[in-house]
């Protein structure tokens, strides 16, 4: 339960930031896709930069999970056609919607509650890319 409160915790305070820096505002997405302003493009970079970061400390110091056992990051398989196929895919998709998956659950808790549909379809299409996985192209 001790787990679960404090998975609560962090989720409301990243809806919080994520609402408040306006990285779920459908106006900052549009400005960021017509290269009008640099405020969405200095958010990824700066999460890019600390998720190096933090990845490289937890795989170099073996930092452990709130449970305590060991957080196993592993590679990932190097593959051009997947990750740009899958890009493209997902710029689309964020283009015409508005929103990546973080900020999504940021605009329900905020009362959007139409983006619960953008929110099926990505989940219909997790699901169909796990079916499908292993039949793609490497």
């Amino acid at each position: 339960m001790k787990k679960v409160f404090i998975y609560l915790v962090v989720g409301f305070f990243f809806g919080i930031i994520m609402y408040k820096s306006e990285a779920a505002s459908w106006f900052r997405i549009y400005e960021m896709f017509r290269f009008e302003s640099f405020h969405m493009y200095g958010i990824i970079g700066t999460a890019l930069f600390f998720g190096i970061i933090f990845i490289q400390l937890i795989k170099r110091k073996k930092i452990k999970s709130i449970d305590g056992s060991p957080i196993v990051i592993p590679d990932k398989e190097k593959s051009i056609y997947r990750y740009l196929l899958g890009g493209i895919i997902f710029g689309l998709g964020w283009a015409l919607v508005g929103a990546c998956p973080g900020p999504m659950f940021t605009l329900v808790g905020a009362g959007f509650l139409p983006i619960l549909i953008v929110i099926g379809s990505a989940v219909i299409g997790t699901f169909i890319y796990g079916v499908l996985k292993d039949k793609l192209p490497h």
